[in-house]
């Protein structure tokens, strides 16, 4: 009786380890990892950068302040 017990409880391992096996790898995610979030800018740094595009004329007034206006949210 002894070796019946065991092999029904090897059995019963052995399915319960397939099946988290199969739970690990469903929940693990699929593909190559996303890249991570690029930092936010600093907000002055863009704003000096507009600046010396502007002054440079490669912006016009107009792009210059539309695009001060998005750095600003207003």
């Amino acid at each position: 009786m002894a070796g019946t017990a065991t092999a029904v409880s090897g059995r019963v391992a052995r399915r319960q380890n397939a099946r988290w096996a199969e739970q690990e790898q469903q929940a693990a995610p699929q593909g190559p990892p996303a890249p991570a979030a690029a930092p936010a800018a600093d907000p002055m740094a863009q704003l000096k950068e507009l600046g010396e595009l502007h002054q440079s004329g490669v912006l016009t007034d107009e792009e210059f302040a539309a695009q001060k206006a998005k750095l600003l949210g207003s």
